[in-house]
């Protein structure tokens, strides 16, 4: 299910959700939403990452842009997640929206 970053940012707030940044290392390594992990989706062994997780929790999925989020969320429900969210336009839309990313560093 697509939603937009004032629904994002509500969800955040339940201690169920997940947070998952599916862009690549580098793009991640260069700011991320508060909280995320990072399954890089171009990644080999990224399916077998994700089936590992818990079909329980609330995701909450990100890219860019919201393409590869999209196809990530899914590739989750249909392998038996019960709740994932796209965040709808990525984090150019967090950003538009005037939401900071965060570094390693921080």
């Amino acid at each position: 299910m697509d939603i937009d970053v004032k629904r994002f940012k509500e969800l955040i707030k339940d201690e169920n959700v997940v947070i998952l940044d599916c862009r690549t290392l580098d793009e991640f390594e260069n700011g991320f939403i508060f909280g995320a992990i990072n399954y890089d989706i171009f990644d080999i062994s990224f399916r077998d990452e994700i089936l590992k997780l818990d079909r329980d929790r609330i995701y909450l999925v990100y890219c860019r842009s919201g393409q590869r989020s999209s196809n990530a969320v899914e590739f989750m429900k249909a392998n038996g997640f019960k709740v994932a969210y796209n965040l709808v336009g990525g984090v150019l839309a967090w950003n538009f929206a005037g939401e900071e990313l965060v570094e390693e560093s921080e």
